[in-house]
């Protein structure tokens, strides 16, 4: 082939048989280098393929100061790391939606499970007799010991440890179906997930 100060004069100039040849002479070795940089066929052909359609539209303006040779191997060179750059910015875009499409779902899911659990555990109070379910309600909800519950309702330790016992029995049988979800959601808050 013609020096390359004459081969990029005829570029320039717009001639489509030296285009071709300069085509033709580096297109596969093109190809193979940017597809040992990318390991992917299809990628490393259209890196050339554009790095060539560029060479054409930008030939008029075309600096080239060293070989006609290594400019083309260092063109194809930084097309594929903006290529690959391009595919981490992807990637870490796909695992982030990944992620929150996986923690929303989560969430969705656990606040569903709580909200079905409240609904069932208020049905299962609305069974309690009402001086059980007071009793109860201190206990658990209000975190009060027996004898502060018995001092508040003037009644003996043992009829609140009387009414707590009734009151655990019938909610066991009341939640039975719900046990499965109540362990659960109780490894979920006490595992903080």
């Amino acid at each position: 082939m013609q020096s390359d100060n004459v081969t990029l004069n005829l570029l320039q100039q717009g001639n489509e048989e030296i285009f071709e040849n300069v085509f033709k002479q580096h297109f596969n070795s093109l190809h193979a280098y940017a597809f040992t940089i990318l390991k992917d066929a299809v990628a490393a052909e259209e890196i050339v393929q554009s790095l060539f359609l560029k060479l054409w539209e930008k030939r008029e303006n075309l600096d080239i100061r060293s070989s006609l040779k290594s400019y083309l191997y260092r063109a194809t060179y930084n097309d594929c790391m903006n290529t690959i750059k391009h595919w981490q910015v992807k990637q870490r875009h796909q695992d982030h939606i990944t992620y929150v499409n996986d923690f929303t779902y989560e969430h969705t899911a656990n606040q569903l499970h709580e909200n079905e659990l409240k609904r069932e555990l208020q049905k299962a109070l609305n069974v309690l007799p009402e001086k059980c379910r007071t009793v109860f309600q201190m206990s658990r909800f209000e975190e009060l010991k027996y004898q502060e519950i018995a001092d508040r309702l003037e009644i003996s330790i043992k009829t609140v440890e009387n009414q707590m016992g009734k009151a655990l029995k019938i909610l066991r049988t009341e939640l039975a179906d719900y046990l499965p979800l109540m362990v659960y959601c109780l490894l979920k808050l006490f595992l903080g997930q």
